[in-house]
């Protein structure tokens, strides 16, 4: 696992409570993960996610992954904790308008001691942000803590490819994205053993190369006016963040970073 020093929830708390966090979401949509609708229900489905199951969503950002479950494979409820007030609050609205907010419920707190009660849910769910958990044995230790014996953990992330990061790479990489760690697919493997969870699943998606490929397309020929309206047409820095995009395509293509599936089931 590659880590970074001085990254913490506080630069990722005001990532997501800026500019930065409406960019990713204007290129990646409101579920803000690779392979959007197709690849939560992959998940689900692998995972085997449905009708009356309750869940809970570990870095749940403004809830689209909830609104997906409760919609489409009929979750009884959801329970989401982030840490980011901002998102906590765009979820809630959001949940509200669509009325779903009697089968979805946030809770503000960092996701390592969400102050949840032990095994209350069916499945704990997360899509992508496990990256920001700097204690990602902890972060598992927690799901773990959550499931009800025989339930399920499901998550994709972002993690360090086959290939592998230098300690350069890895460091720029981390910068760029306010990681303050990314985890290998074998290592989440392992902190899920540790914590008493039997690994279905731990495998390269394939995804995020072709993803990456497809959202510097979109900002280059199409959303360039709506991407420099949200940092207030600064230039320079579009050029700047193009070029962190374009280094992280690299990095994807030569298979040094992917998005990982996880599904678990706990003993």
């Amino acid at each position: 696992m590659k880590k970074s020093e001085g990254i913490g929830l506080k630069n990722v708390q005001a990532v997501y409570s800026g500019p930065e966090g409406d960019l990713w979401e204007l290129v990646m949509g409101e579920q803000i993960h690779i392979g959007g609708f197709k690849s939560s229900m992959a998940l689900a489905e692998r995972a085997g996610i449905g009708t009356g199951m309750k869940g809970v969503d570990l870095c749940c950002c403004n809830g689209a992954g909830m609104r997906f479950l409760v919609r489409f494979r009929d979750a009884a409820s959801m329970q989401g904790v982030d840490a980011t007030e901002t998102v906590v609050e765009r979820g809630r609205r959001r949940c509200a308008e669509e009325q779903l907010d009697d089968r979805i419920s946030f809770t503000l707190a960092d996701v390592c001691d969400s102050g949840l009660p032990d095994g209350q849910a069916d499945f704990v769910w997360g899509e992508d942000a496990w990256c920001y958990v700097e204690d990602k044995a902890k972060l598992v230790a927690e799901a773990a803590r959550i499931v009800k014996a025989g339930g399920t953990i499901a998550f994709t992330d972002w993690v360090e490819g086959p290939v592998g990061l230098t300690d350069e790479e890895a460091a720029r990489f981390l910068a760029f994205m306010k990681f303050p760690s990314v985890q290998d697919i074998g290592g989440y493997a392992a902190l899920l053993k540790t914590n008493g969870c039997h690994v279905k699943v731990a495998e390269d998606t394939g995804l995020f190369a072709p993803h990456v490929d497809l959202y510097l397309a979109m900002l280059d020929k199409q959303l360039s006016y709506d991407a420099l309206k949200i940092i207030g047409f600064d230039t320079a820095l579009m050029g700047q963040l193009g070029g962190e995009m374009v280094f992280m395509q690299s990095l994807a293509h030569a298979g040094k970073i992917a998005q990982g599936m996880f599904v678990a089931t706990k003993a």
